[in-house]
């Protein structure tokens, strides 16, 4: 059992039989009353986001979710294929289980599959991944008075906000925690 007073961002709970993720909280201590902790919770199956309002004390389970080290494969009209590392067995998540994930995902990337009571229901990815430019528009020579951006479609699909001087080609460093475009790999 996990109590209000044991809260991190990250912690995983049980409420009405599904998981879920604080993903941030804050302890109040009121001058009058008792005190209570705001919560933001993210569904850990649908990517729902929920603010709860918990009274100090309260106790929950923690839900029985699991994770493995897992290589992710392909992508195909079926879902996205992994293939787990201790065991050679293949997983297959859709979309939907995989949130913006997805957007990040290239042959070979380990990553970290998650199971809530022995099913599939989504893969943590590292928070930085190197994606390669697929198309975008050439800059302009003296267009860089401010710091402009324009638009780039990776590998993946995925389209994210580069500098001008981002030609196709060029390998970016990509944040996965904010979709936002970091450096130039090499």
């Amino acid at each position: 059992m996990i109590e209000t007073s044991d809260f991190k961002k990250g912690t995983k709970l049980l409420i009405d039989g599904k998981p879920w993720v604080i993903t941030d909280f804050q302890h109040v201590k009121p001058g009058k009353g008792n005190q209570f902790t705001r919560t933001k919770l993210k569904n850990m199956i649908t990517g729902q986001n929920l603010e709860m309002t918990i009274k100090s004390g309260e106790k929950f389970e923690i839900p029985d979710v699991s994770g493995t080290s897992a290589t992710f494969l392909y992508r195909d009209d079926q879902g996205f294929h992994f293939m787990n590392q201790s065991s050679f067995e293949q997983v297959t998540l859709f979309p939907d289980d995989l949130g913006d994930a997805k957007n990040y995902l290239i042959e070979n990337l380990e990553c970290n599959l998650l199971f809530f009571n022995g099913k599939p229901i989504g893969c943590d990815i590292p928070n930085m991944v190197v994606l390669t430019v697929v198309a975008t528009d050439p800059g302009f020579k003296g267009n860089t008075a401010t710091n402009t951006f324009k638009p780039a479609t990776t590998e993946t699909g995925y389209v994210a906000q580069v500098p001008l001087h981002i030609s196709v080609g060029d390998k970016l460093k990509i944040d996965t925690r904010t979709g936002e475009y970091l450096s130039k790999a090499q």
